[in-house]
């Protein structure tokens, strides 16, 4: 359980939220919580009515009086079989929490409701006198002076503007803009600096890639087959919606329920692809209906998780364990996304879509008979004939012909036409009549069915065991559901998310932005606002943060130049002593936290310093290169056609994602699969990192193209490695630092007798390096 760091004083009143439900939740919830159906003895201990109940004359707690309440007794009893919580469920409570709960029953039993489902509360920041730049700074300032801290001086500026650009753009900033910031004397220059990367389409692109963790975006349907999906139509809405700054609850609406907004456009149904986003089981012989459940509720789960910050799938089989959700209302909410039908949305004209239809079939046709020649030809071969086909051609062959694409198929007939293995007229009828199937994108949407599904609550979770029937409906902890003529729809319950009265929503995303700019929110555990979840480490900065969004116009852009802006954003990073020995971990944010970079600003950073960063926006995924072997594992072996041109060099949101094996220089840095929501990447440290910026195919791409580039811009060897470690870290090298470089080089020289390898290792050095992949 992750305790608030509070400020403790003899005789203050204990707070019941921050120091006694965390210990109810953490040890007597389990059997004496939510759980109707499991509760023991019938003693409820989570909400006040249970505390004190009256139960054959005895009290769980005797307001004022420790002595006469059972639960003080059964927490402090020397006897191993009276005592709470049992052996078997957990340890004896800690002195500590003995004194706490002893002080609480004597101050009167205060009880306050769970602070996340209490109202947003209206406030105003501190005055302050000092330090501050914006409201976000009082909170930080009189929190740290309450603990005899001081915040930390400001960051220099080179470290600013790169900062600020990772954050913001993902990529780090030029030479030329370093430069250019460091020279800019003005008193604005640093806003002047946040308002030009806001409105880069770059932005899009990073923050998007966060919004895609949260969707669990990928470019294949999952589980063992792991067909190919076409979604990134969704991908492209996204980035555009975020560039667009497309107000944040209408971000939320268009995502849950575009379709079923009065006029839909096409931009707004390719939205609700945020829910298509969940795995496809189309393994033989399963029921379609189970996996179709599970869809469903991976998009309950997500919606708790993403908008509400709450564990609603721990109620799919029974009532939940320690928050205020019962298993009806699961499924009640289940019943929303029940009565949604899967299409695919083609957005051809009527005249491509008429043609594709009477084409492909035909096509498909051809090509299955096609791949039964195959199948059929590879079978005949002999032993030592076996051994000479090529990998990848026998890796083709056994795809699917509806799983191959062009590149694939090019291979396979310019790999037969040599050897006379081909229908004497039909592999040319193939490849004619592919060129008249007409292309055009497609993507996975959500539609309203016309007759809804009946939902009914599944015992113990088991969609084969329906009882209680149920229609679609909210939490009756949270705020209602506004009335409406009929059967409540995905868009009413849209409408309830970004409602005023939500005490959840703005809180869960500000909290999540947050955590993307000092690395932990202000509640630690982001996906869980419940009563097992953290309590906020600033709760009146949080709750001013949460009222700032919808009053700036739900804007996201606002908040995040907010939050930039602010001192406790600018402040450097530096560790000092005096804050390692009170707040080790830097929850009081006395000083900004050093953050690795994900695997895809690590990789975009490469391609920006080396200077082969395509910078197009949109479009299909792509292909970088990977290493062999990584589909060796899969159950369906696949081809990774490597790209060429431009869509090599593309920025790695665009790196084609299969869900059963993602590309490993993601994976190493902590990149998620796509198999479930993801509101917090890990950062790991390990040998497997550097091994791959040193060894990677794509890396060592990237570090000779970074050599030619600092041979061809600057003369001599002293200025090339100055310029290389300017362009990389955004700063000059100290003379240590470009000694050390410098007889590297020597030494690389002697090694390879040729400059350019011995370039390209020193390259690939400085891309290596901690500072390279570390925002400070």
């Amino acid at each position: 359980m992750i305790a608030l760091l509070v400020v403790l004083s003899v005789g203050k009143p204990i707070d019941f939220n921050t120091e006694i439900r965390p210990i109810l939740s953490d040890r007597c919830f389990k059997c004496h919580g939510p759980d109707a159906k499991n509760r023991k003895r019938g003693l409820r201990l989570d909400t006040p009515e249970g505390l004190t109940k009256d139960i054959d004359g005895d009290h769980a707690v005797m307001a004022g009086d420790p002595d006469k309440s059972v639960l003080f007794q059964r927490v402090t009893t020397k006897d191993e079989d009276d005592r709470m919580p049992p052996a078997d469920v957990g340890p004896a409570l800690t002195p500590k929490q003995v004194d706490l709960l002893r002080r609480w029953i004597a101050e009167g039993a205060k009880w306050q409701g769970h602070w996340a489902f209490e109202p947003v509360r209206k406030n105003e920041p501190p005055a302050v006198d000092s330090w501050t730049r914006n409201g976000i700074d009082p909170f930080i300032y009189l929190r740290l002076k309450a603990e005899g801290l001081t915040p930390s001086a400001e960051a220099d500026r080179v470290t600013l503007i790169r900062r600020v650009s990772l954050d913001l753009l993902g990529l780090p900033p030029t030479p030329q803009e370093v430069a250019a910031f460091v020279a800019d004397k003005r008193a604005n220059a640093y806003e002047r600096l946040v308002d030009r990367l806001l409105t880069s389409p770059h932005h899009g692109e990073r923050w998007g890639r966060h919004w895609l963790d949260l969707a669990r975006y990928a470019d294949s349907n999952g589980y063992s087959i792991d067909s190919p999906r076409r979604i990134w139509k969704y991908r492209d809405w996204v980035i555009d919606a975020i560039n667009r700054d497309l107000p944040f609850d209408q971000f939320t609406v268009e995502q849950i329920a575009g379709d079923l907004l009065p006029g839909a456009t096409l931009d707004q149904r390719i939205a609700t692809g945020f829910h298509r986003n969940t795995m496809l089981n189309e393994e033989g012989g399963i029921d379609k209906e189970q996996f179709r459940i599970d869809a469903v509720a991976d998009r309950v789960a997500t919606t708790g998780s993403v908008f509400l910050g709450l564990t609603l799938g721990c109620a799919r089989c029974h009532d939940h364990k320690f928050d205020p959700i019962s298993q009806k209302e699961y499924f009640q909410f289940f019943a929303f996304f029940n009565d949604a039908d899967e299409p695919t949305l083609e957005m051809g004209t009527p005249d491509e879509i008429k043609r594709f239809k009477t084409l492909k079939p035909k096509l498909d046709k051809m090509e299955s008979d096609l791949n039964a020649y195959q199948r059929k030809w590879l079978k005949t071969l002999s032993g030592d004939e076996d051994k000479a086909v090529p990998t990848e051609i026998a890796t083709i062959t056994a795809l699917g012909t509806n799983q191959r694409d062009d590149k694939q198929w090019k291979t396979l007939f310019d790999y037969l036409k040599p050897k006379g293995l081909e229908f004497p007229q039909r592999i040319k009828a193939i490849e004619e009549i592919r060129k008249q199937v007409p292309r055009y994108a497609t993507t996975l949407i959500m539609e309203q069915r016309k007759e809804p599904r009946e939902t009914h609550v599944h015992i113990g979770g088991d969609f084969t065991r329906p009882s209680d029937l149920v229609t679609p409906g909210v939490l009756q902890v949270m705020h209602k559901l506004p009335a409406t003529p009929g059967r409540p729809t995905r868009l009413d319950l849209a409408r309830w998310l970004v409602a005023a009265d939500n005490s959840l929503l703005t809180r869960v995303t500000v909290n999540r932005v947050w955590q993307q700019y000092f690395g932990l929110g202000l509640v630690e555990t982001e996906s869980d606002f419940g009563t097992q979840g953290g309590v906020p480490s600033h709760p009146e900065l949080l709750d001013w943060l949460a009222n700032q969004l919808p009053a700036r116009g739900w804007s996201m852009k606002a908040l995040h130049r907010l939050i930039v802006t602010s001192a406790t954003y600018r402040q450097a990073s530096r560790q000092r002593p005096e804050l390692d020995e009170r707040d080790a971990r830097n929850r009081l944010l006395g000083r900004q936290n050093r953050l690795r970079l994900e695997g895809e600003v690590i990789r975009d950073s490469a391609l920006a310093v080396s200077g082969m960063l395509d910078r197009r926006v949109g479009g299909p995924s792509v292909f970088p290169p990977q290493p062999d072997g990584v589909f060796g594992f899969t159950q369906i072996p696949r081809v990774w056609n490597t790209s060429t041109g431009g869509d090599r060099h593309r920025r790695g949101l665009y790196t084609y994602i299969w869900r059963s094996a993602p590309h490993p220089s993601l994976l190493v840095f902590d990149s998620p699969d796509g198999q479930f929501t993801c509101t917090r990447r890990n950062r790991s440290t390990t040998p497997l990192q550097a091994l791959t910026l040193l060894n990677d195919q794509a890396f060592v791409e990237l570090a000779q193209g970074f050599a030619r580039r600092v041979e061809k811009e600057r003369a001599s060897d002293r200025e090339r490695i100055a310029w290389a470690f300017t362009l990389a870290t955004g700063r000059a090298p100290q003379p240590a630092e470009r000694e050390r470089l410098e007889r590297f080089l020597v030494q690389q020289r002697a090694s390879f007798k040729q400059a350019a390898p011995a370039w390209a290792a020193t390259t690939r050095v400085i891309l290596n390096l901690d500072e390279f992949i570390t925002r400070e």
